[in-house]
């Protein structure tokens, strides 16, 4: 239910009809887009006054209010296995194998952020997000991150086993227990989201703490708790299974080498999103280096790249068949929206960046 459907569900005797939409509407919408109206405000602070407890109105005032300052968190999250290694096209052998790391990611530029510090919770998914694959209790769920890396879980005595990164010393997090995918391809999505948006986004949902719950159900654009714009996801698949990718590349236009460390944003179909860095990993075939989205669902993807150091961005080429039927091409930086088929054939979608690097 959302905050317009409840405004609407307090009891309104005494009122003439006329005036339950023309004054309810406009104030639950000024609260969630965080819009100042002094006028409406005031004639709204009247009839709640007379006709409402004010303790009941003043919390869904309150509630979304806060819900428009939240945001996505900073830096990135990718799943690994226990000791932070890279895992191959994001593939992994069981479901046990696979664990959170909170950190930068592979091929981060030097100083690049991790996840802000805060407390985190997570789940896993299906790709649409519709099913809730996560089997234990939120509260289970969480993650503390400070100076940009998980250096613990948090105590509940349900709390996720952890693993060692050996590059930064940061803690990863085994995403077990969850159940098995109903995605014919074998994807799974794994989310992550500050504490605070996520009571906010279950209380959206008619749940007060969705700490003590397994699932606060789910909304357009509310995924048990999880709103995507307020959160990072990463994909990956488990067992034998093929693997739909978007590579960009970025390139040096005076020599032609692909570049490191230079950062794309992936946004996912649901429209939750990551950052993805350039660098090459002899596993792949290829010199190359890439910024590497791995077990891309079935949708339309946006890959958004911006001038950064290193890198001011001349031209964006999609090549055929990978935004369109045609070749893209946009002056500077900017977005491509890259669409993926259920079957599609083109299991590697290809994104080029031509930068002038002085």
């Amino acid at each position: 239910m959302d905050w317009v459907s409840v405004l609407f569900t307090v009891p309104a005797s005494g009122y003439k009809n006329r005036y339950r939409r023309k004054f309810f509407l406009p104030i639950i919408v000024d609260a969630v887009l965080g819009a100042a109206n002094p006028r409406e405000t005031t004639v709204n602070a009247k009839i709640e006054r007379r006709h409402f407890a004010p303790l009941l109105f003043g919390s869904l005032i309150a509630a979304t209010a806060s819900s428009a300052l939240a945001h996505a968190p900073s830096g990135a999250l990718f799943t690994t296995v226990a000791d932070g290694s890279e895992v191959n096209f994001n593939i992994y052998p069981s479901k046990d194998a696979v664990y959170l790391d909170g950190g930068p990611g592979p091929g981060a530029p030097q100083g690049a952020a991790g996840l802000d510090d805060d407390t985190y919770v997570f789940q896993v998914t299906d790709p649409s997000g519709k099913t809730l694959l996560s089997q234990d209790a939120a509260k289970c769920r969480q993650f503390v991150v400070t100076g940009g890396i998980i250096t613990s879980v948090v105590a509940t005595g349900c709390q996720h086993v952890t693993g060692l990164d050996i590059d930064h010393g940061a803690i990863t997090v085994q995403l077990m227990p969850y159940a098995d995918t109903p995605n014919p391809g074998g994807e799974y999505k794994a989310w992550v989201v500050r504490l605070d948006d996520f009571l906010l986004g279950c209380a959206a949902l008619g749940v007060a703490n969705g700490l003590g719950v397994v699932d606060c159900g789910q909304s357009p654009g509310n995924f048990h708790g999880f709103v995507p714009r307020h959160t990072k996801t990463d994909n990956f698949k488990v067992g034998d299974a093929n693997n739909r990718e978007i590579d960009t590349r970025f390139i040096d236009d005076a020599t032609g080498a692909t570049l490191t460390g230079k950062t794309a944003k992936w946004t996912d179909t649901l429209g939750g999103g990551n950052n993805k860095h350039s660098y090459n990993n002899p596993n792949w075939g290829t010199p190359d280096n890439l910024a590497h989205v791995e077990a891309v669902e079935a949708g339309v993807h946006q890959i958004t790249v911006d001038n950064q150091p290193g890198c001011t961005v001349r031209r964006m080429d999609c090549s055929v068949g990978s935004c369109g039927q045609k070749a893209i091409s946009i002056n500077g930086p900017g977005t491509f929206d890259v669409p993926v088929k259920q079957n599609d054939r083109m299991w590697t979608k290809y994104i080029y960046v031509y930068c002038t690097t002085q």
